[in-house]
């Protein structure tokens, strides 16, 4: 995914001035993100690359002034907010990451649901929003239908969340990677769109180590996208399938 460039609208940071206090009370909702202020400091226009010190209510409210196209984190009094990218190495291995997960899903008879950048939050301590993310077997079914943002006080954490990483690496092996460990998924896969690798963790009591078989899709081989991937760069999509089910079924 690509970090959003500064913008008005959606980009914060801190700034060592500080904030003069106007003589009339002004709700939050209607500050701009530009003139917000956490502890005596100006939360203006700077560095949107980075994490960003903002308390909860400040980045409820910038991710409210966001575009449609702009994805929230929130971790430990920390935020960052980045563009949905719609470049095509980005949307391909998109593309392939799900089709990939439902297909040994379906060849497998397991039980799953796929969401596109759905978002999860833990009231005033951490949210996120996974490119793709996956429930599994049991979990299967926990949201209602009409549910737009997914309370985690209230209803489990997706099985398997995945980033594809074009130009976020370290950060999605970062920050992200804890903040999936406190969110509680199962494991959680970063696809490296250059090399055309993917990094799995699976997460155990909030920490994480290295797989490279997937613990929530039993019997999927981590190698196996990977070479999924690299045929994408000169293959259909169509000729990839193909692929990955005379793969699959060979494995019976």
């Amino acid at each position: 995914m690509v970090a959003i460039r500064p913008n008005r609208s959606t980009t914060i940071a801190r700034t060592a001035a500080g904030a003069a206090a106007s003589d009339q009370p002004q709700s939050l909702a209607a500050t701009p993100a530009s003139e917000l202020v956490e502890g005596g400091d100006v939360i203006a226009e700077d560095s949107p690359d980075d994490w960003q010190k903002a308390d909860w209510e400040i980045y409820q409210q910038a991710i409210a002034q966001a575009s449609e196209k702009t994805k929230g984190y929130y971790h430990d009094g920390m935020m960052r907010l980045e563009m949905s990218p719609v470049g095509n190495p980005h949307s391909r291995d998109h593309s392939i990451a799900i089709y990939a997960t439902l297909l040994f899903a379906a060849l497998r008879d397991l039980r799953v649901d796929v969401h596109d950048n759905c978002t999860y939050r833990k009231t005033g301590l951490r949210e996120a929003q996974p490119d793709i993310s996956l429930y599994v077997g049991d979990r299967v079914g926990s949201l209602d239908w009409e549910i737009k943002i997914v309370d985690l006080d209230q209803l489990p954490p997706p099985d398997l969340a995945i980033e594809i990483s074009d130009s976020t690496l370290p950060d999605d092996c970062g920050r992200k990677r804890l903040l999936y460990e406190d969110l509680g998924v199962r494991e959680y896969w970063v696809v490296n769109v250059a090399e055309a690798l993917i990094l799995g963790f699976e997460i155990i009591e909030r920490g994480s180590r290295r797989i490279q078989e997937s613990i929530v899709l039993p019997g999927l081989s981590l190698d196996v996208l990977e070479e999924a991937l690299r045929r994408s760069r000169e293959a259909d999509h169509g000729q990839v399938s193909a692929w990955l089910l005379q793969q699959w079924q060979a494995e019976g």
